[in-house]
């Protein structure tokens, strides 16, 4: 038998259900569901400057994503940042199916945990057609990180791509995979 993540398991035994019933679809293709996460990892004048900064940040963002990461390049000239078109300025990997289910179950139970001073996820990030985006400060927050071997502090771009037609169908989906939202309630 092969090996099924938690997550998937999850969206479903328990997702699924709950969102035909909270938006009265008429068929299970119309519930919303996750295609992929995004990983991006800008590294800026660092890169330019010492291009071991790109082997280090593929190397930590492989350990987190647990998919080979590549270097995003430039796209046109910059003369002001002394830079090129084709020199590589960030990190990114895409995962899908499985790994993305696993890295998600990850970031959810031991990585969002461990942000210091940490009252939720901002519900800003999402672009309006059901996609949403947020910020890490830290890389160290993922504990397949060595914080003896970092040399500097990063912060990266987490992107998940959904099928939902609105922000809202896009929240719920999220929600009920267990990423901690702000509370909306007013404290009175």
């Amino acid at each position: 038998m092969a090996y099924i993540p938690t997550l998937k398991t999850k969206y479903n035994e328990e997702i699924k259900p709950a969102l035909m019933a909270e938006y009265n679809y008429k068929t299970v293709m119309q519930c919303p569901r996750l295609v992929k996460i995004t990983l991006n990892q800008g590294l800026g004048k660092a890169a330019i400057a010492d291009k071991k900064v790109i082997d280090k940040g593929i190397e930590e963002m492989t350990l987190i994503a647990g998919q080979r990461a590549v270097a995003t390049k430039s796209k046109k000239d910059i003369s002001n940042f002394k830079l090129r078109r084709g020199m590589p300025i960030g990190v990114r990997v895409t995962l899908r199916g499985e790994r993305m289910y696993e890295f998600l179950d990850r970031l959810v139970t031991a990585s969002i945990p461990r942000i210091r001073d940490f009252r939720g996820i901002n519900d800003k990030g999402f672009d309006g057609k059901g996609n949403y985006t947020f910020g890490i400060s830290e890389q160290i927050i993922f504990p397949e990180i060595d914080i003896d071997k970092i040399d500097r502090i990063q912060g990266m771009d987490i992107t998940f791509v959904t099928t939902a037609r609105t922000d809202k169908e896009a929240m719920s989906l999220l929600k009920q995979f267990g990423l901690p939202f702000k509370n909306q309630q007013k404290s009175e």
